[in-house]
């Protein structure tokens, strides 16, 4: 019995000295674990701004860094007059536009050869353009005319933006861009919606839309553009980098094609920090995501509602409604309209002749020579990066845009905005 307590001792002395060693190393392993979670801890709280004033100080980082966007990777505008040979790439708008300026010209009779296709093209751009030589005068009853008719068929004011008022849990959206598929929208996606229209009962006395038309480049059309009350822009342009002076920074709204997102931010898959330092140039303006125009897209477009709403910044993500553009394309079409599709921009300034009372167009030159100067144009002002060819009629809706600014609807302006006094 004696042994048995005795043994019963040592056990308990050897385990009272076992734990005395055990302790050190068990505190120093916590100490150690608790570096690395504070610290990802504190990583997380910085990349996810839960407040636009944490958001503004990211954006102030972000300026003060000045790394460059893709788009800025591409020579920026210079201020010294443009060089007047003709690159291959350019958009021509006639026949005979695309020889290749970069071969040699084997004698001079070659050379008044492969010169009177641009004598064509500076003929017909002249040709095109007489109605727009004459003085513009806007012409209130014919836009308000045409306010109306868009007013009844298509009802932007209520149907352009998705809104849980007009858009419940359980509806079935056709999408616009392939009428074959419908979406049930589900719980998750209601919670996205704004829950009033965002421009119900909202008239602005002068709008300005911004095509990304490579006829911006040194037109100095910033202050004007800059000047009316409500911005909108296509396709998230850069503006920094010296574009300013040409293309402004004032913007109340900016639409974001998710190829876009899928090409340029990996469908927001890996890291967002990017795709957030873009934003960055926008203010606190609404960004328009065109989520229910195909069903591969809805995903990628409420990633970057999350986003957004993840790095506190105060930019308000709306979706544009599938039965708006529907209806848009059958108006459209109605007035001799006809392609696969309507471009952003056309769509915009659509919504803008709905909502304001004057709307001036800045950016839209579907061509690769300059209406006055005739000197190349890069397809865009900050790269010469094409789209795909035969989804929009560009040329077309220039034309359809061409008469509303001769009827005295809305107005066009083409050229270098300080030269002509606007």
């Amino acid at each position: 019995m004696r042994g048995q307590a005795l043994k019963l001792l040592l056990f308990l002395n050897v385990l009272f000295l076992a734990s005395l060693l055990v302790l050190p190393f068990w505190y120093s392993m916590e100490k150690g674990l608790e570096k690395p979670r504070r610290y990802l801890w504190q990583s997380t709280d910085s990349l996810f701004r839960k407040s636009s004033n944490q958001f503004i100080d990211f954006c102030s980082q972000v300026s003060q860094t000045e790394e460059p966007d893709d788009e800025q990777l591409s020579e920026p505008i210079k201020e010294e007059p443009e060089k007047t040979d003709v690159k291959k790439q350019a958009a021509k708008p006639c026949k005979g536009c695309n020889k290749d300026k970069s071969e040699k010209i084997p004698d001079k009779k070659q050379a008044a050869k492969e010169s009177k296709p641009w004598k064509d093209c500076r003929k017909k751009i002249t040709e095109m353009l007489k109605p727009y030589s004459k003085p513009w005068k806007r012409q209130e009853e014919k836009h308000e005319e045409l306010r109306a008719q868009l007013n009844i068929k298509v009802r932007g004011y209520e149907k352009a933006i998705i809104t849980q008022k007009n858009t419940l849990v359980g509806s079935m959206l056709a999408t616009d861009g392939d009428k074959k598929r419908v979406f049930e929208v589900k719980s998750e996606h209601f919670d996205t919606f704004l829950k009033e229209p965002p421009f119900a009962s909202k008239t602005y006395s002068s709008c300005a839309v911004v095509g990304n038309a490579g006829i911006l480049a040194n037109s100095s059309c910033g202050k004007s553009i800059d000047s009316a009350e409500f911005v909108i822009r296509c396709n998230l342009p850069p503006l920094k980098n010296r574009y300013e002076k040409h293309v402004g920074v004032k913007t109340d709204l900016v639409s974001a094609n998710p190829s876009i997102l899928l090409q340029k931010y990996d469908s927001l898959l890996g890291s967002r920090r990017k795709f957030m330092e873009k934003l960055c140039q926008y203010g606190s303006s609404m960004i328009l995501l065109p989520a229910f125009s195909y069903v591969k897209h809805i995903v990628i477009c409420m990633r970057a509602f999350h986003t957004i709403q993840d790095f506190g910044s105060p930019m308000q993500p709306i979706y544009f409604n599938p039965e708006y553009l529907n209806d848009l394309d059958t108006f459209w079409r109605s007035q001799g309209w006809e392609a696969v599709r309507l471009s952003s921009g056309m769509i915009l300034t659509s919504l803008a002749l709905e909502l304001c009372d004057t709307v001036d167009l800045y950016g839209f030159w579907p061509f690769g020579l300059h209406p006055q100067t005739f000197k190349e144009l890069t397809h865009h002002y900050y790269d010469d990066v094409r789209g795909k060819s035969g989804f929009h009629a560009m040329p077309e809706e220039f034309k359809l845009l061409l008469q509303l600014h001769s009827e005295g609807i809305l107005r066009l302006h083409l050229g270098d905005c300080e030269s002509k006094g606007e």
